[in-house]
């Protein structure tokens, strides 16, 4: 379950990190997917916004807030990838970094997500498998913490659901076996969604 509430907390911060990175283009296709009660804390006005995407600095801070939420989920998730099998622990905590970096880059250009696309190039993303890599075998469980409120359901219902019978492995794989292809699947993982979500939403 733990395992399970920390994978959860790593789909959900790279939802927010979309939701932050996206802001002016889903509100130019009349969407909305910011807080609007942290919106209108900040003195905006949800509706207009839509109407009108302009950067603001009140805009601005509600970017900041959504990314610091989402750190603090990806820090928890962290912890949650010492559960999985060794081979696949580099790829899922690259996935983590990769995203997380979004939010970096967003940083850079001041959190305007209006006006620019924040993007991670693909040296930097080769640079942040390596680190996942590197970081491998140093990966702890962490203390367990409650999951989201938003996920508990999930976590229950694994509870509940007797595990399926999984026949035992004769060896586990050693964490730098097969790195390099790791590599390449991730990168053109992430390089194909980025590019089939683009074409969704340019229809």
């Amino acid at each position: 379950p733990d395992a399970l509430a920390r994978a959860c907390d790593l789909g959900v911060a790279m939802q927010l990190t979309n939701i932050a990175r996206d802001v002016g283009e889903d509100a130019r296709n009349g969407r909305l997917y910011l807080p609007r009660v942290w919106m209108r804390e900040a003195g905006l006005d949800p509706d207009a916004f839509v109407a009108n995407p302009v950067m603001s600095e009140d805009l601005k801070s509600v970017i900041a807030r959504l990314l610091a939420v989402a750190d603090g989920l990806y820090a928890r998730a962290r912890s949650g990838v010492a559960y999985l099998p060794l081979g696949c622990r580099p790829a899922i905590l690259a996935a983590g970094l990769i995203y997380a970096e979004i939010g970096r880059a967003l940083e850079a250009l001041s959190h305007d997500s209006v006006s620019h696309r924040a993007h991670v190039p693909t040296s930097r993303k080769v640079q942040l498998l390596t680190k996942a890599v590197a970081a491998t075998p140093w990966l702890a469980r962490g203390r367990v913490s409650e999951p989201l409120q938003a996920v508990a359901f999930l976590i229950e219902a694994v509870k509940q659901t007797p595990a399926p019978v999984v026949a035992k492995a004769v060896r586990q794989p050693r964490p730098f076996v097969n790195v390099g292809p790791q590599f390449v699947r991730v990168l053109d993982i992430f390089e194909r969604l980025e590019r089939a979500e683009q074409m969704s939403k340019s229809r």
